[in-house]
C-alpha cells in the first residue's frame, strides 16, 4: 500500500514538473512570437515613414527647372506600388517568406527609384542649394539608416525564434501537441546592397 502511494506520488510529482516545463516553453514560444511581431511593427512604422517623406521630396524636385521627369515618375510609381502590398495581418507576411519577399521587392523597387533620384539631382546644383531639399535628404537618409536598424532587429528576432522552435525537445512537443506555431520569414539583403546610396549635401 504504501509502495503504490509513493509510486502515485512520484508520478504525480514527475507529471507535474512536465506540465510546468511544458507551459514554460509554451510561454516561451508566445514571448519569442510577440517579440517578432514587436520588430515588425518596428520595420512598418520605418517604411511608413519613408513613404510620408516622399510627396514632400517629390512636390520639392518638381520645382527644378526641366527636372528629369522619367526619374521622378518611377519614384511615384514606386511609392504607388508599395501602396498596394497591403499587409493587413502581421502574420501573413511574417509566417510567408513569399509574403515577406513580395513586400520586400516593393520596398527595394523604391529604395532604387529614390537612389536614381538622388543621383540625377547631382546634375542640379540649384535644387541642392534649396534648404527644403536639404532637409529633406537629411529626413530621408534617417528614415533609410532606420529601416536599415528596424530590419536587422527584426531578423534577429525571427532567427532566435526560428532556433527556439527547431531545437530539441521543443520541435519535436510542437509537432506532437499541435500548438501551431510557425517558422519565420527573414529580410534578404538587397542587391548591391553593400554600396552605399550616393548622396551628397555639397
Amino acid at each position: 500500500m504504501k509502495y503504490a502511494i509513493g509510486c502515485l506520488l512520484v508520478l504525480l510529482l514527475v507529471g507535474g514538473l512536465l506540465v510546468v516545463w511544458g507551459i514554460g516553453m509554451y510561454n516561451g514560444l508566445i514571448a519569442g512570437e510577440e517579440r517578432v511581431t514587436e520588430q515588425w511593427a518596428q520595420v512598418e512604422t520605418a517604411y511608413q515613414r519613408r513613404a510620408d517623406l516622399i510627396p514632400n521630396l517629390v512636390s520639392t524636385v518638381r520645382g527644378a527647372a526641366d527636372f528629369e521627369q522619367e526619374t521622378l515618375n518611377q519614384v511615384i510609381e514606386a511609392r504607388s506600388r508599395v501602396g498596394q502590398v497591403r499587409v493587413e495581418n502581421a502574420a501573413e507576411v511574417i509566417n510567408d517568406p513569399a509574403r515577406l519577399a513580395q513586400f520586400q521587392a516593393a520596398q527595394d523597387a523604391l529604395s532604387s527609384a529614390l537612389q536614381r533620384l538622388l543621383v540625377v539631382v547631382e546634375r542640379y546644383p540649384e535644387l541642392r542649394a534649396v534648404q527644403a531639399f536639404q532637409d529633406l535628404m537629411v529626413q530621408l537618409e534617417g528614415t533609410e539608416n532606420r529601416i536599415s536598424v528596424a530590419r536587422t532587429r527584426f531578423n534577429e528576432a525571427a532567427r532566435e525564434f526560428n532556433t527556439r522552435l527547431r531545437r530539441f525537445p521543443t520541435r519535436w512537443v510542437v509537432e506532437m501537441l499541435g500548438w501551431g506555431f510557425e517558422a519565420k520569414a527573414y529580410f534578404s539583403a538587397q542587391p548591391g546592397s553593400e554600396e552605399a546610396p550616393p548622396v551628397s549635401f555639397d
